[in-house]
């Protein structure tokens, strides 16, 4: 583990040399980081790594994104996760793996009350529905290793949430 400077990335290239697999979560919220905050979090801070990574001699990289991203999409939350997809396959990865979960669904420190009561809406939606709306953090992890594990589907592999809880399983 190295930590790292984000403001300063580029004065970590050491960290990110070596490794064949590069996996990303990295995000923030608007409420938290602001508008620009976000923006540069969640798509600079992501290009920014993807871009050491691949120079550093990684071959696989696989970023959690979002349900719905999309670089032409007027919410500036969808609008980014797109933007961020596409500056990332852009970077030329061997391979690329892509997972737009829905809703997360996990356990915070902090308090987010309106999250926390959509979380509690979809937990009960999810005992009827259990790949519509919402996915555990955990099984987006374990989708994540299973997509390195599994061979391809090519290039760029973009999974959506049902294809995130079918790998989760393995």
């Amino acid at each position: 583990q190295a930590v790292v400077d984000f403001e300063r990335l580029s004065e970590h290239a050491a960290a990110f040399q070596g490794h064949d697999v590069g996996f990303c979560c990295l995000g923030t919220t608007r409420a938290k980081a602001g508008v620009d905050g976000f923006i540069r979090v969640d798509r600079d801070y992501v290009a920014q790594a993807a871009e050491l990574a691949r120079a550093g001699g990684c071959k696989h990289f696989v970023l959690q994104s979002s349900r719905g991203a999309n670089h032409h999409s007027h919410f500036l939350y969808l609008r980014v996760k797109g933007e961020v997809e596409n500056l990332v396959q852009a970077v030329g990865f061997d391979r690329c793996t892509i997972l737009r979960p829905a809703v997360l669904l996990c356990k915070r420190q902090e308090s987010r009350p309106m999250e926390w009561m959509a979380q509690q809406f979809l937990g009960v939606v999810a005992r009827v529905f259990p790949t519509a709306y919402s996915v555990p953090v955990e099984t987006v992890a374990r989708a994540m290793v299973a997509s390195v594990l599994q061979a391809g589907k090519g290039k760029v592999e973009v999974l959506e949430n049902a294809a995130i809880h079918e790998l989760g399983k393995a």
